[in-house]
């Protein structure tokens, strides 16, 4: 069993914000270029296609491809959060998991033996948080038997 945890919509959709500006910004660029160096007109409607092709695929990816939490039999990984601290590791190297506040976030840290941690901010994840920490729980239980939050 594998469980995969999205972002949020509400984050996906300020993520596809952003790269909306930084499309618009480079028809920008583009339109600046051809106009400076009188280069041809059909640079700009080629960009332009290609933005529309990027901002499919980054709405695509933020909202139905990209996992941010995978919680699996062996162990777990955190991609796209910055300061997680651990990225992946083994239910094996958990020492405990213990939910907590964050400047004002609600975190699960996965606290390692070797002394290093992962912080998951569940406000980011979409879905259920009950149901994430039911199913970190169960893993971690098949893992190696502890289970403390």
């Amino acid at each position: 069993m594998s469980s995969d945890y999205r972002l949020s919509p509400q984050l996906a959709a300020r993520l596809l914000g952003a790269s909306l500006v930084l499309w618009g910004l480079l028809v920008l660029l583009v339109t600046v270029v051809v106009v400076l160096f009188q280069a041809p007109v059909v640079l700009v409607s080629l960009i332009g296609v290609l933005c529309l092709v990027g901002i499919g695929a980054t709405g695509f990816l933020l909202t139905r491809s990209a996992y941010v939490v995978r919680l699996g039999q062996d162990g777990y990984r955190v991609r796209f959060v910055r300061g997680a601290g651990v990225k992946q590791a083994r239910w094996l190297d958990v020492e405990d998991v213990v939910t907590t506040t964050v400047a004002g976030a609600k975190c699960v840290v996965l606290r390692l033996r070797d002394g290093r941690s992962t912080t998951i901010p569940v406000d980011i994840l979409a879905g259920d948080r009950e149901d994430f920490v039911r199913t970190l729980q169960q893993l971690l239980d098949g893992g190696h038997g502890l289970r403390r939050l």
